[in-house]
């Protein structure tokens, strides 16, 4: 799979102690889009401050987007604008393979570990890998709520078993 977003970086330019300051064009930012199942992409960027550490590098910097989803309950546009900060640490070996066999617990600061493909690695992919985790899995229109009990659909209160109770006591004072 070819990234949408590709820009490579190597331990050399992390040497130099490098600044990355990156703009996604409107072809990346619709395949970016395509690939998050996001309604639309209008700003996609990204700045990275890059460093050697024992092993590998690392890059710390912000992603910064302008985006549409699609509400999770009535499909309609929901726009959101993201800025999420990352400290990423790119390292030649995460794990040997004599640790292969064993279980291995990980803990929250390990998540943030990534594999260094030689002397090199994808700024530009991790950055679209960011914004994927920063997304809202369940985005809501602020008129979900009103939209939905238009058409009958009972809110979770309604449809649980104190609801149920809550209308049948409703109905026998009648």
């Amino acid at each position: 799979m070819t990234p949408e977003f590709s820009h490579i970086v190597t331990l050399a330019d992390a040497a130099q102690g490098r600044k990355i300051a990156l703009e996604a064009d409107a072809d990346a930012r619709a395949r970016i889009a395509a690939r998050l199942d996001l309604v639309a992409l209008d700003r996609f960027a990204m700045t990275a401050d890059l460093s050697t550490i024992a092993g590998g590098m690392a890059a710390r910097g912000t992603v910064e987007a302008q985006l549409v989803q699609s509400c999770a309950a009535t499909d309609l546009p929901v726009p959101a604008t993201i800025t999420e900060a990352f400290d990423l640490h790119f390292l030649r070996e995460i794990i040997t393979p004599a640790e292969e066999e064993e279980e291995v617990e990980i803990s929250s600061e390990d998540c943030d570990i990534l594999p260094l493909e030689g002397d090199r690695a994808d700024l530009g992919e991790t950055a679209v890998q960011t914004l994927s985790l920063a997304l809202d899995p369940f985005p809501r229109h602020p008129d979900a709520d009103r939209i939905l009990a238009e058409k009958g659909v009972l809110t979770e209160e309604q449809a649980g078993p104190f609801g149920a109770l809550a209308a049948l006591r409703g109905s026998t004072k009648s």
